[in-house]
């Protein structure tokens, strides 16, 4: 798979995928022929949904859209963007904190390989929303449904079901 410059890299952990990526998803599709979604394993921590599941969840919720295709990895994000043959990363900012962060992970990942960073600030409508007050709420038994996109909801709300049975 080598998309080269005519598609962006959308990493993270979208441990739940929350109607904030998407619409960065959404924007991101008018400025690039292609978004990878990129789930990222992190083996020192300790996801709430298996990224088997967000990958599949994903793969479900953009199946009619050729544009938009999921990878899940392990390891550096630049290291994957030069293995798909991209040049781009695309990241969502909320706030000056989101950004701070933000430029200092763009930084060194210029630094390693030259890759650009864009960053496209949320939509005002969803800036409060994030993957851990989801994972808040849905653990405090609160309905998700309004903050997760489609078909996503109903496996997410199973899987806490299936959490809060085992505890």
């Amino acid at each position: 798979m080598n998309h080269n410059q005519t598609a962006v890299l959308f990493p993270g952990s979208f441990d739940p995928f929350t109607l904030g990526h998407a619409s960065l998803v959404e924007r991101a599709l008018k400025l690039f022929p292609q978004v990878v979604v990129a789930v990222g394993y992190n083996e020192h921590k300790q996801g709430w949904i298996p990224v088997e599941e967000r990958v599949r969840a994903l793969e479900e919720f953009y199946a009619d859209n050729r544009r938009v295709t999921i990878v899940s990895y392990t390891g550096l994000t630049v290291d994957l963007a030069q293995q798909l043959g991209i040049h781009c990363i695309l990241r969502g900012v909320r706030s000056t904190k989101d950004y701070e962060y933000e430029l200092d992970i763009a930084d060194i990942n210029h630094r390693l390989s030259g890759i650009e960073t864009i960053v496209l600030f949320a939509d005002p409508n969803l800036a409060s929303l994030s993957s851990s007050v989801v994972r808040e709420l849905a653990h405090m038994g609160r309905d998700i449904t309004d903050w997760l996109p489609g078909n996503i909801n109903y496996r997410l709300n199973t899987i806490n079901e299936q959490q809060r049975a085992n505890t």
